[in-house]
């Protein structure tokens, strides 16, 4: 009796359960017609940490999206989503029935449904009709919910109709939601406009707006535009001599103006907002508004200074000569807290003649003598274990002409960027002076790959293979960003901790709540707190400066402020980095192509910059000095040989240790010795006394023989013994 009675109710028990599975999977899911109306355009307001605008978006009337019909939408981005996003999209049903069955073979077995190969329908269904919260899930049911909705979407729009909605809501980074706001963002002109090579650029920003934002990462960018240029021929859209001229296409960035300030800082932010968010999350949180770390006011001053500095480099009748230079990049920040106070990444964000939307503060070029302090930095850490340390400030290295073997086992001679050499000079002199000889010299001493292993330490990511950099990495034969130059000085002036920059201090809704605050500093120990003392000390050293750059250069602020330059060998790139124990300023001057200037320097071109931004975000203030830890010991020298002097040293002055690395041994560089004024040999018992000379000699390695005698220096080695070996006599200084 109860087993018949069982029997009748199960299948409305069934039923039940079905119809309650039916309505947990799918009961609450929205009409497929609801697409149309769920536009994801955020309200996003951009401050600055003051609360001044920078930039606005606040609706889709206001902000950067146009919907265009598919019949105005270039057939070469249409087929270039396609062979991208959905290969089979005008066959399918609108759902991945692979995909589905793979995802529910992975529940089967406990593991975790992953992402990706979704539809073009699927992703429209997902990024516009589900939650947000629901969005990131990686279940069976949102797969199933999410499929269900791409089946009904396909069945309720044709297949034109869903590759237009596609292509009007997707986002391309920049805050800029389909392809005709895309198309002006990052080309300046209508989506009609674009080229083959255009469209496959912008049919791959989707997969990873942030990723492949070209106006930050233009090779990154180029990487998966060829990708989506390879899809393309494999698919048949395209033939061999299509994809070979779109591949040698330049891509030249630009952009129609529009109300912005600071742009390629607000860009930054921009990519720094589709890491936190998805634009989904911004478009349901009912606006934003993201208060920045920028200061207007320097940032405006740091501006208009660099136009100057351009328009006056290329004036001949200030310069003599013109110096093809058009671009130049700024980035200020606090040493404290790595907050980007100032980022100018071009003279003007709308000149497509000079590629100016290109952000030049992120684009690795050669950094030319800027890397020096680092190089030094790493002989000069007491080595583990014991308190010696390879090199102290006043180490003596000769700038003399020198042969070195590369790890190739070729010939490298370097040479100073005056071509002049000048002898024995000290660590401090070398750096200070930014000689290239005592620079390389330091590299050999230290060694390429223990300098490849600890650089990235201090924030380099220098991306190429290992066995390309070689002793030319001591000149800047590396390619660093102004971003990771300047935040690298910014540790010299934090005391040897590394704080990596920021530049959002907090995101608030509209309504007051706090989504987002930067989190706490966490600063890293990359160098020992006293070296980084040191540098500091010999870069603020405008004596150490003078053989190089005199004792009046734009280098002198003022107050104490450690400062140096860099200038590649062609000229293609100029740099002017420097901090006081309040704020780190990089400037880099140059051509975004790449193109060389005429005779433009670090001192004359970034220089200027640097100068006039350092004094004016320092106006006002008191001047600030490099703290000194403790562990040190000053100590007086013999120069340049840096040890104890002796009774015949010439030239004696003080210098500072590190508590364990003062020179313990007399000065052998000077010897005081009786000569025979005729022959040029030691004197010796047979020698007249009116004929014996005392003269002071340098015991210098051979190779400092021709600068010695180009200088009138008697060297120890050129001293005869007198038995006829060798011996000439030298000329009178």
């Amino acid at each position: 009796m109860k087993r018949t009675r069982f029997l009748r109710l199960l299948p409305i028990l069934l039923l039940a359960l079905l119809g309650g599975t039916w309505y947990w999977l799918f009961g609450d899911l929205p009409a497929p017609a609801e697409l149309t109306n769920r536009l994801a355009i955020p309200s996003i307001h951009i401050t600055d940490r003051n609360g001044r605008s920078l930039y606005n978006i606040l609706d889709q009337h206001g902000g950067r999206h146009t919907s265009l019909p598919l019949d105005q939408i270039p057939l070469a981005l249409q087929q270039a989503t396609i062979a991208t996003e959905d290969r089979n999209f005008y066959a399918n049903p609108g759902v991945d029935l692979e995909g589905i069955a793979r995802a529910l073979w992975i529940n089967l077995q406990g593991g975790e449904v992953l992402a990706g190969g979704s539809t073009i329908t699927q992703q429209l269904a997902r990024n516009l009709l589900l939650a947000a919260d629901e969005r990131t899930e990686r279940t069976v049911r949102r797969k199933l919910r999410e499929s269900w909705l791409a089946w009904r979407i396909a069945r309720t729009f044709s297949k034109d109709e869903i590759l237009a909605i596609y292509l009007n809501q997707s986002y391309y980074g920049g805050l800029a939601y389909g392809v005709e706001a895309a198309a002006q963002t990052y080309f300046g002109h209508p989506v009609s406009q674009l080229t083959l090579a255009e469209s496959a650029l912008l049919a791959g920003l989707t997969q990873s707006p942030a990723l492949y934002n070209p106006l930050l990462y233009p090779e990154a960018a180029q990487e998966r535009q060829q990708t989506v240029l390879r899809l393309l021929r494999q698919e048949g859209y395209i033939t061999a001599d299509d994809y070979d001229l779109a591949l040698r296409q330049p891509l030249r960035y630009s952009a129609n103006p529009y109300p912005i300030r600071a742009p390629h800082f607000v860009m930054m932010v921009q990519s720094a907002l589709d890491d936190l968010y998805t634009p989904e999350m911004l478009y349901e949180s009912g606006g934003l508004i993201v208060r920045t770390t920028l200061n207007l006011d320097w940032q405006t001053a740091a501006e208009n200074t660099v136009s100057y500095q351009l328009e006056r480099l290329n004036d001949p009748n200030y310069a003599g000569i013109g110096s093809q230079a058009d671009n130049a990049a700024v980035v200020a920040l606090d040493p404290a807290t790595g907050e980007i106070v100032v980022l100018v990444g071009s003279p003007d964000f709308f000149d497509n003649d000079i590629s100016g939307a290109i952000n030049m503060a992120v684009q690795p070029r050669q950094p030319g003598s800027a890397l020096k302090p680092f190089i030094y930095a790493l002989g000069m850490e007491p080595q583990a274990g014991t308190s010696s340390a390879r090199f102290t400030a006043a180490t003596m290295f000769v700038d003399v002409r020198t042969s070195f073997t590369t790890r190739k086992g070729e010939t490298y001679v370097p040479v100073n960027f005056s071509r002049t050499e000048h002898g024995p000079v000290t660590l401090r002199e070398a750096l200070g002076s930014s000689l290239n000889i005592p620079a390389v010299q330091a590299l050999d001493q230290i060694g390429v790959e223990a300098a490849l292993e600890r650089l990235p330490h201090f924030g380099f990511a220098l991306p190429r293979p290992p066995d390309e950099y070689d002793l030319a990495l001591a000149l800047g034969g590396g390619e660093v960003t102004l971003l990771e130059l300047t935040t690298a000085y910014a540790m010299l002036a934090n005391g040897g901790e590394l704080i990596p920059p920021r530049f959002i201090l907090d995101i608030t809704t509209v309504g007051g709540e706090v989504l987002y605050t930067a989190p706490p500093i966490t600063p890293q120990r990359v160098l020992d707190e006293r070296v980084a003392w040191l540098l500091s000390d010999i870069l603020s050293d405008n004596e150490a400066r003078h053989i190089s750059f005199g004792r009046n250069s734009v280098l002198n602020v003022g107050r104490t402020a450690a400062v140096k330059t860099g200038t590649t060998n062609d000229f293609r790139d100029n740099w002017t980095v420097g901090y006081t124990p309040s704020i780190a300023v990089g400037v880099w001057v140059g051509n975004a192509d790449q193109s060389p200037m005429l005779d433009a320097t670090g001192l004359t071109g970034a220089g200027p910059i640097w100068h006039n931004t350092l004094r004016q975000i320092l106006r006002n203030t008191p001047e600030q000095f490099f703290e000194q830890p403790n562990g040190f010991t000053q100590q007086t020298i013999c120069y340049p040989s840096g040890l104890l002097p002796t009774a015949v040293c010439p030239y004696q002055q003080q210098e500072w240790f590190i508590a364990g690395t003062e020179p313990t041994t007399a000065d052998t560089l000077y010897h005081q010795l009786f000569l025979d004024k005729l022959t040029g040999h030691l004197a010796t018992e047979a020698t007249p006394p009116q004929d014996r000379i005392q003269k002071l000699v340098l015991d210098l390695p051979p190779t400092a023989q021709p600068w010695a005698e180009a200088q009138g220096i008697t060297l120890l080695s050129q001293v005869q013994l007198g038995d006829g070996d060798g011996g000439q006599r030298t000329r009178d200084q």
